[in-house]
């Protein structure tokens, strides 16, 4: 019969630990509360950044529609607002995932309560509790395979990432709105420092209530509250330590063990950070040989320069990290080079400059080109790079020449630079 649950995790029975319960369940949900809502707000940040409604070819995730109505045209300064705000958002999500298993722990027995559908409104709420779980994992894996850039998934990183957030946030609301009244009753119903004290030995189940967490059989503590709580907060606090450093920098990217970009790659001037070599992305030496030639074009005009041409224009320098989706970022880097309004001045657009449509040597692939808008052209600090800390650039960093921006991704400071284009249709 419907009514009666068959052997297995659906039996109340089964499900021992004494830990587990409204209280300790909402604990874990009130901390996912307020790191999933950061992460979410970051992650949009993250996506306007890259200008995805100037042009088709800056947007990874098409036909976005309305999950796109809150883009903006995104500042130059402060120069480090992307470093920050990635860092945070890749930093957090590994923060965050011993409190996420922890919940999912926590909440197991409810993922087979019996009868799986008893109403309406609750056919509903486990609906959304199917695609918060599916896509809670779904976001957090996705999002550590790109950290480490292991693409094994089918399809662009960019465009699932995108739309399991959405899917993930809409579950999330839907689950907190029918949730949050039970949490607020649970937090109050225990005080932290009384339960805080409470020793393995001494640790009991809660009282039972509607939620079907707490166990009608249990078993023996082997730990206390405090000691879950407890062992969570090591497991996230020890992937803050192994992974934070490849965001904020300093001394603290060598404690960055997680991160395959954590440590410097080499030392000297061009030692720092990269994605993809030249080698990667089939660059040849004809590329960007002798015969490598900067076309600019604007107003109607096209005018070529030779490297030599290009070094003899007036020079200018910015300190600059790059910082790139994956979370890692450089520290400042002293970029050396022709801005990019003396550049569109030569073409005749002295005076309020559009945005350049960059090109690079680099054949195929999503970022062998971007679009830049108008407010990161006029910024001064935004240069064509021919040097970095004193030394010509090096190949893998793009080598003759390569765009640097203020607060812009690190794919978009596109590399291997061949072409700029002033106020190209969009």
């Amino acid at each position: 019969m419907l009514g009666s649950p068959p052997p297995g995790p659906a039996r109340p029975g089964f499900w021992r630990s004494p830990l587990r319960g409204p209280w300790l369940t909402s604990v874990f949900g009130s901390i996912l509360l307020v790191g999933v809502t950061l992460l979410f707000v970051t992650g949009l940040l993250s996506y306007a950044a890259y200008n995805p409604d100037l042009a088709p070819g800056n947007d990874q995730t098409p036909n976005k529609g309305l999950l796109g109505f809150y883009l903006f045209s995104w500042p130059t300064s402060p120069y480090w607002l992307y470093r920050l705000t990635q860092g945070v958002h890749v930093t957090l999500g590994v923060v965050l995932i011993p409190v996420l298993l922890a919940k999912l722990w926590s909440v197991i027995p409810k993922l087979f309560s019996w009868p799986p559908l008893r109403s309406p409104s609750h056919a509903l709420e486990r609906l959304s509790l199917l695609l918060l779980v599916g896509g809670a994992l779904f976001e957090f894996v996705t999002g550590v395979l790109n950290i480490q850039l292991h693409y094994i998934f089918p399809g662009s990183f960019y465009t699932l990432h995108f739309y399991g957030a959405w899917v993930f946030i809409g579950a999330f609301v839907v689950h907190v709105a029918f949730r949050i009244p039970t949490m607020a009753r649970a937090l109050r119903s225990r005080r932290w420092r009384t339960e805080l004290r409470v020793p393995t030995a001494r640790t009991e189940p809660e009282p039972p209530d509607a939620t079907g967490l707490v166990t009608p059989n249990p078993a023996p503590p082997t730990m206390s509250r405090r000691g879950a709580l407890g062992m969570v907060g090591a497991g996230s606090l020890a992937l803050l330590v192994v992974t934070a450093g490849q965001s904020i920098g300093g001394s603290l990217r060598k404690t960055a063990l997680l991160a395959p970009h954590g440590q410097q790659p080499h030392t000297g001037p061009n030692g720092f950070q990269i994605n993809k070599t030249a080698a990667d992305v089939g660059i040849r030496a004809q590329d960007i040989g002798p015969q490598w030639r900067l076309v600019v074009r604007g107003a109607g005009q096209e005018k070529t320069f030779t490297r030599e041409q290009v070094l003899a224009l007036p020079q200018h320098t910015a300190a600059l990290p790059i910082a790139c989706v994956e979370g890692w970022s450089t520290d400042d880097q002293l970029w050396t080079g022709v801005r990019l309004s003396d550049l569109a001045a030569l073409v005749g657009l002295r005076h309020g400059p559009p945005g350049v449509f960059v090109e690079s040597a680099q054949r195929g692939g999503p970022f062998s080109s971007t679009h830049l808008r108008d407010n990161q052209v006029r910024d001064l600090r935004s240069l064509l790079a021919l040097r970095v800390n004193g030394a010509v650039l090096s190949m893998d960093h793009g080598y003759p020449a390569r765009v640097i921006v203020p607060a812009n991704p690190g794919v978009h400071n596109t590399k291997w630079v061949t072409r700029l284009t002033f106020g190209a249709p969009q």
